[in-house]
C-alpha cells in the first residue's frame, strides 16, 4: 500500500513556458534551457521583459519632456533587444511581451493570462540578495509565482551551441541534456508534485534519477538505527509511478546533516544536471526540507539549474 497520500505520475504538461529576461548575459545563459524544454515538451515560449513605470524615475526632479524622452528611448531599445531575441528563436513557436510595472506583478499576470506551466529565469545567485530582472526581485517572484520556476544560476554550465536550421528539416537537439537529475524531498504532500516533474524530466531526457531524503536531526543514535533509514528508503522507492518509462532505475538515498549543504554535496558527487525541489507556495520560508534560506542557498550555489515546484 502506498504510504503517500498522492500518487506520483509522469503526465506533466509544459505547453506554455515563460522566459523572463532583462537581455543580460545572465538571462542569455538560461535561453538554451528554455529552448530544450520547448523541444522536449512541444511548448510555446513566451518571452517577457518588464520595464519599470516611469514614475519610478523621480519625476519631481525631471521635467515631463525629459521623462518622455527617457521613456521613448528605453522602449525603443527594448524593442530592438526583443527583436534580436525573437530572431534567435524564429524556429521555435513563441510570443513576445514588453510590459511596464512591477516585475513580479507583470509576470504573475502573464502566468494567469497564458496558463503558463513553467517560468524560466537566470539569476546572479548572490546569497545576499539576487539580482534578477532589473533588480532584487527574485524572492518576490518566487513568492507570487503560481507555476514551477526553473532558475539558471551563475555556476550552471554555459551552453553556447545553438541549433541551425536548413530548409524545413526538424530542429536538431540542443546541447542541453539532463543526464543526471537529483530530486530532494521531505515526503510532504507538496513535494509529491515535485516528484512528478523529476520523473517526467528523467523520462523525457532518459536521465539517471537520484531520490534524496536529508534528515537534519542526525544524532549518532538515529544514524545507527535502521528503522528510520529503512522507512525513508521505502518511501523513496514508492515515489516511482507505475507508468514510469525510465532508462535507469532510480537511486534512493538517505543522508544526514544541513539540508542545503547535503543537497549540494550529493548533486556535486552525482554530477547532477538538474536539482528538483518542492516548496509550499503559501509561505516563502517553507521550502522543501527547511526555510526559504535553504532553497535560496541551493539555487545560489548549485552547479546546475534548479527547478522549484509548488502546489
Amino acid at each position: 500500500m502506498r504510504l503517500l497520500e498522492e500518487k506520483t505520475n509522469t503526465t506533466i504538461s509544459l505547453k506554455n513556458i515563460l522566459f523572463a529576461t532583462d537581455f543580460s548575459e545572465v538571462s542569455d545563459a538560461a535561453l538554451p534551457y528554455v529552448a530544450a524544454v520547448s523541444l522536449r515538451y512541444g511548448g510555446m515560449i513566451h518571452i517577457a521583459h518588464v520595464l519599470p513605470e516611469i514614475n519610478l524615475v523621480r519625476p519631481s526632479a525631471i521635467d515631463p519632456i525629459t521623462i518622455g524622452a527617457i521613456y521613448e528611448d528605453a522602449h525603443s531599445g527594448t524593442q530592438e533587444e526583443m527583436q534580436e531575441l525573437s530572431l534567435r528563436l524564429q524556429r521555435f513557436p513563441h510570443y513576445t511581451y514588453i510590459r511596464h510595472g512591477q516585475v513580479s506583478e507583470v509576470l504573475s499576470e502573464i502566468i494567469r493570462e497564458q496558463n503558463i506551466d513553467l517560468l524560466v529565469a537566470g539569476t546572479h545567485g548572490r546569497t545576499g540578495g539576487w539580482k534578477l530582472l532589473l533588480g532584487s526581485v527574485a524572492e518576490e517572484i518566487f513568492r507570487t509565482a503560481t507555476c514551477p520556476v526553473l532558475t539558471v544560476g551563475p555556476k550552471a554550465p554555459k551552453l553556447t551551441s545553438w541549433p541551425k536550421h536548413e530548409g524545413d528539416e526538424e530542429v536538431p537537439p540542443l546541447d542541453v541534456e539532463f543526464r543526471r537529475i537529483l530530486y530532494a524531498t521531505d515526503f510532504s504532500a507538496h513535494s509529491v508534485r515535485a516528484a512528478s516533474y523529476a520523473f517526467s524530466l528523467a523520462q523525457e531526457f532518459r536521465a539517471r534519477l537520484t531520490l534524496l531524503r536529508v534528515i537534519e536531526d542526525c544524532g549518532e543514535d538515529l544514524k545507527t538505527r535502521p528503522g528510520p533509514i529503512d522507512a525513508a528508503l521505502r518511501k523513496l522507492e514508492e515515489l516511482e509511478p507505475e507508468s514510469a518509462d525510465l532508462r535507469w532505475a532510480p537511486e534512493p538515498m538517505v543522508e544526514f546533516g544541513p539540508p542545503a549543504d547535503r543537497i549540494l554535496q550529493i548533486a556535486g558527487e552525482r554530477q547532477a544536471d538538474l536539482i528538483v525541489l518542492g516548496a509550499r507556495r503559501e509561505h516563502i520560508d517553507a521550502a522543501t526540507h527547511l526555510p526559504w534560506a535553504t532553497a535560496h542557498r541551493v539555487v545560489a550555489r548549485a552547479n546546475c539549474p534548479v527547478l522549484t515546484v509548488r502546489k
